[in-house]
C-alpha cells in the first residue's frame, strides 16, 4: 500500500488510475491504444452520503418564532448508539417539540434508525419507543445498569428522559423512577464513574434560567426588528450531577460534590483525568461566563480550577461563548489536551496540558486560531480519520444568529466544517483538499463520530439547525491499516470510560484515553480504532482499566482490519 493523506492518489489502485491517465493522454495520434483506459473520478477523503442513498428523511424543525425564543437557534444534537448488539452503529437524532413557547401540529419527534449493514437506515423510533416528548436538545448515551445494553439520555430544554434498553429492541421511559430532573433547560450531559465504584455517574450540563415568561427583547427598539439573544443577558444556573445507586436510581448530589457552587451556562462537557490521579475529572464549555474545570479530589469533592488552570478565559482574560469541547492527548506526551469552540471574533482554543494542571493555548501557533477568527463552533472530535495513528481534529460551525449577515459584511450564518491534519505534534488546515463536502455552508450544531458501515474509517454525523442532518463517509482511514477494540469492563464501569489504551505497531506506539461525551449535545461511536498507517502487523495492545480495578493486561496475537473485544480480565497482567 502506498501510504499517504489523499485517499485518491494514496492508494495503489489510485496511483494506476493517475499513470493510466498520463499513459491515454500522451498516446501518438493515430497509434491504437495498448488497453482501454477508464478514468474515474477523484475519491475524496470525506464524501457526504445523501438521503436518497442512506434512506435517512427526517428533519430537524426548531419551531423559529417572531419572538425568536433562544433555544430555538441552539438544536439539534445527534449520536451513534449500537441499541441491538448486532455490532453496527445506529442513529439517533434529536428535535424539537413541545414546550411553553411551542405546541407543534403535527407533533414533532426525535428518530432512531436502524442499521441495515448495506449504508442504508431505517426509522425505528415507534417500535422502539424513543420519540422524545418535550424540546430536544442533545443525547447521551452509557449502560447504566450494567446489563450490556446501551441506554439513552435525551437533553431537552424542559428537564431529560432515561430510555432504559430493555435488550429486546425497545426502551422504556424509567425518568421518574430514576430520579432525574423533569424541568431546567439540560443540553450537554455525560456518562462516567466520578467515584470509581464501577458504576455509571451521570453529569447534566444546565443552561440559563429562561423560559417563556422570560424571554427578552434584543434588537432594534425603534424597528423592532428581533434577533437571538447573547446569553449574557439571561441569568447562569447551576449544572447536575447524580450519583448511580446501583438499583435504577440516582442521587442529585450536586450540592455536597462542590459542582453547585459554580453557576454557569454550560453547553458541552468531557469527562476525562487531566492530571492521571486515576480520578475523572470534567471540562464545561460556559457562554459568556468563565469556563469550568472541575477537578476531582476524591471523596466525591469537585474543585472548580477554570481560572489557574487558564482555561476559564481568553489570554486577554474575557469570558468568551463556549460551545463544543473536546479531549485527548493529542502529541503524545502522556497527558490530556482540551479543546473549546466559540463564536466569531474570539476564536478556538487549543489548550496544551501543562503536566501541572494548568494549560497553555496553542490554538494560534497551529493556525487553528487564524482560520477560526470569524467562524462559530458547536460540534468538535479530537480522532485519526485516516489511521496513520496521529490525532486529528473535525470542527462543526455556524453562526448562533440567523440574521448576523444583515449587521455584518464579514460573518456568515452558514459555515463550512473544517479538518485538521496531526502531525503528532502539530495541526495543519486540510479543509480544502478533503471533498466538496468541506466547500458547502451549513447552520452545524450537534457532531458525533463513528464508524457506521464497520470499514475501520471513522465517519461522522452533524446535526444541522432546522434541516436535514448530514452523514459524512470516511473514504481515507481504510486505506491504511487499523485495529478496532471494544472494551468490556468486569469490575470497571461498564463502558471503560477512563481507560488508557497503548499499542504498538513495528516503529509506531501510540496511546489513547477513553474519555466520556465531547462535542456538543452529541454521543460518539463507543468502539476504539487504532491506526497503524501502512505498518502489516500490530504487535500488541494494552489496557489499562479504570479503577475500580485499575489493572494492566496486554493483548497480543491480535488481527488487523477488523473489530475484536477486549473483556477485562483476559490479557496478561502487566
Amino acid at each position: 500500500m502506498i501510504q499517504g493523506k489523499s485517499g485518491y492518489f494514496g492508494t495503489r489502485r489510485g496511483f494506476l488510475r493517475r499513470i493510466g491517465a498520463v499513459l491515454a493522454a500522451s498516446a501518438l495520434p493515430g497509434l491504437p491504444r495498448l488497453w482501454p483506459v477508464a478514468v474515474s473520478p477523484p475519491e475524496f477523503p470525506f464524501e457526504l452520503v445523501p438521503p436518497e442513498v442512506n434512506g435517512i428523511t427526517w428533519t430537524h424543525r426548531n419551531g423559529r418564532s417572531p419572538e425568536m425564543y433562544l433555544p430555538e437557534t441552539v438544536g439539534a444534537g445527534c449520536g451513534f448508539i449500537d441499541y441491538d448488539n448486532d455490532g453496527w452503529m445506529d442513529l439517533y437524532l434529536v428535535n424539537s417539540g413541545k414546550c411553553d413557547f411551542l405546541d407543534p401540529n403535527p407533533p414533532l419527534r426525535n428518530a432512531l434508525y436502524h442499521n441495515n449493514r448495506d449504508g442504508t437506515f431505517t426509522d425505528v423510533t415507534e417500535k422502539t419507543g424513543v420519540p422524545g416528548s418535550g424540546y430536544g436538545m442533545g443525547v447521551a448515551v452509557g449502560d447504566y445498569d450494567g446489563d450490556g445494553f446501551p441506554d439513552l439520555l435525551v437533553t431537552q430544554y424542559n428537564g431529560v428522559i432515561l430510555y432504559h434498553n430493555n435488550g429486546n429492541g425497545t426502551f422504556t421511559d424509567v425518568t421518574r423512577k430514576a430520579g432525574l430532573p423533569a424541568t431546567g433547560w439540560a443540553s450537554s450531559a455525560v456518562w462516567f464513574d466520578y467515584d470509581n465504584d464501577g458504576k455509571l455517574d451521570l453529569f447534566i450540563c444546565r443552561f440559563v434560567d429562561f423560559d417563556k415568561s422570560k424571554n427578552k427583547f434584543c434588537g432594534n427598539q425603534e424597528t423592532g426588528d428581533r434577533y437571538y439573544c447573547i446569553p449574557r443577558v439571561y441569568d447562569p444556573m447551576p449544572s447536575w450531577l447524580f450519583h448511580n445507586n446501583g438499583d435504577g436510581t440516582f442521587t442529585d448530589v450536586s450540592q455536597e460534590s462542590g459542582i453547585a457552587k459554580s453557576l454557569g451556562k454550560a453547553w458541552g462537557v468531557v469527562a476525562c483525568d487531566i492530571n492521571n490521579d486515576g480520578r475523572m475529572d470534567l471540562f464545561v464549555a460556559n457562554d459568556t461566563v468563565a469556563n469550568f474545570l472541575f477537578l476531582n479530589r476524591g471523596n466525591g469533592k469537585f474543585d472548580e480550577i477554570g481560572l489557574q488552570a487558564n482555561v476559564g478565559y481568553s489570554a486577554e482574560g474575557h469570558a468568551r461563548s463556549g460551545m463544543g469541547v473536546d479531549a485527548a492527548d493529542y502529541d503524545q506526551d502522556g497527558w490530556v489536551d482540551l479543546f473549546v469552540t466559540n463564536v466569531d471574533r474570539e476564536m478556538y482554543s487549543l489548550y496544551h496540558n501543562n503536566h501541572d494542571e494548568s494549560f497553555d493555548d496553542m490554538a494560534i501557533p497551529n493556525g487553528i486560531g487564524r482560520v477560526t477568527r470569524l467562524m462559530s463552533g458547536w460540534g468538535v472530535k479530537y480522532f485519526d480519520y485516516d489511521n496513520d495513528g496521529n490525532l486529528d481534529l473535525f470542527l462543526a460551525n455556524g453562526h448562533p444568529d440567523d440574521k448576523i449577515e444583515e449587521h455584518s459584511t464579514e460573518v456568515k450564518y452558514c459555515e463550512p466544517m473544517l479538518l485538521f491534519r496531526g502531525t503528532g505534534k502539530r495541526f495543519e488546515d486540510i479543509s480544502g483538499s478533503s471533498g466538496p463536502v468541506f466547500t458547502k455552508p451549513y447552520a452545524s450544531r450537534g457532531m458525533a463520530v463513528g464508524d457506521f458501515n464497520n470499514d475501520g474509517a471513522l465517519d461522522i454525523l452533524v446535526a444541522v439547525n432546522n434541516g436535514a442532518p448530514l452523514l459524512v463517509k470516511n473514504n481515507a482511514g481504510r486505506h491504511n491499516h487499523w485495529l478496532g477494540v471494544k472494551l468490556v469492563a468486569k469490575q470497571a464501569n461498564p463502558d471503560a470510560i477512563g481507560a488508557v489504551i497503548t499499542w504498538q505497531a513495528g516503529d509506531l506506539k501510540r496511546s489513547i484515553f477513553k474519555t466520556g461525551g465531547g462535542s456538543y449535545l452529541a454521543s460518539h461511536d463507543p468502539r476504539l480504532i487504532l491506526g497503524i498507517g501502512a505498518r502489516p502487523k500490530i504487535d500488541w495492545v494494552e489496557i489499562k482499566w479504570p479503577m475500580p480495578s485499575g489493572r494492566v493486561e496486554r493483548f497480543a496475537d491480535l488481527p488487523i482490519d477488523k473489530y475484536i473485544t477486549l473483556s477485562e480480565g483476559r490479557g496478561t497482567k502487566v
